[in-house]
């Protein structure tokens, strides 16, 4: 069993990472009876760009017929997410939306999963379950002022419809920098930065540890996939 968690953030140890790193780890220890392989992905160590509308992956018998042809840092790491038991995607929020690095990941990962068919059908070489971690440095009701989940939602219906519905979690009005006093954050308050840290921040890592977000719905989607596989 191979889980993948893919940090949209270039922060190796920021908020998201974390988070992953949590959910990974929840993984693990929820499937000890197992053979399981957890790894963490981290784009902003790959050279690649988003989809190149080549549309070589929508030309009938041909070769990469469902298959991203661009060759870049990504195209063996594509097939190799393509046959995982279960993804974790994690992205920072920036403008009201995920990370760009992240968006052109998943230009390059889904869209040559969906089949330009009447019923869009997909391509995608088996089902998986997946989860989404966003970090946003925003208490929860701007988040809801401004919409921020509505502009996440076509992100979420994408991956549901091509590998399956992502099980999200969000996390809230995190702390951005080690010294705010080096920085203009006046529009923040850093005590309160600091205390939502120090208790809302352990909880946010428990959840992502816990079954709810990590660990066994991945393991009985993963054993209900095989089932109907061989049946």
């Amino acid at each position: 069993m191979k889980v993948y968690a893919i940090n949209g953030s270039a922060r190796k140890n920021g908020n998201t990472a974390t988070l992953l790193q949590k959910a990974l780890d929840g993984v693990k220890a929820s499937t000890k009876n197992e053979e399981v392989e957890i790894e963490m992905i981290n784009l902003y160590d790959l050279n690649f760009t988003g989809c190149k509308s080549c549309f070589a992956c929508k030309m009938l018998e041909g070769k990469s017929y469902g298959k991203c042809i661009v060759k870049d840092d990504i195209q063996e790491l594509l097939e190799k997410l393509s046959q995982a038991d279960a993804l974790i995607f994690g992205s920072p929020t920036y403008f009201g939306n995920i990370s760009g690095q992240l968006q052109s990941f998943l230009e390059r990962f889904l869209f040559p999963f969906e089949q330009y068919n009447k019923e869009l059908t997909s391509l995608a070489p088996k089902k998986m379950p997946t989860a989404f971690i966003h970090t946003m440095n925003v208490p929860e009701a701007y988040v809801d002022a401004m919409g921020y989940k509505a502009a996440f939602a076509p992100t979420h219906m994408g991956i549901e419809h091509l590998i399956s519905k992502p099980e999200v979690m969000y996390s809230y009005d995190t702390y951005q920098f080690s010294d705010y006093s080096k920085y203009e954050s006046s529009y923040f308050s850093e005590e309160a930065k600091a205390a939502h840290r120090d208790t809302q921040f352990p909880l946010d890592c428990q959840k992502t540890y816990e079954p709810t977000m990590s660990c066994k719905s991945f393991r009985s989607f993963h054993l209900d996939s095989q089932k109907s596989l061989h049946q």
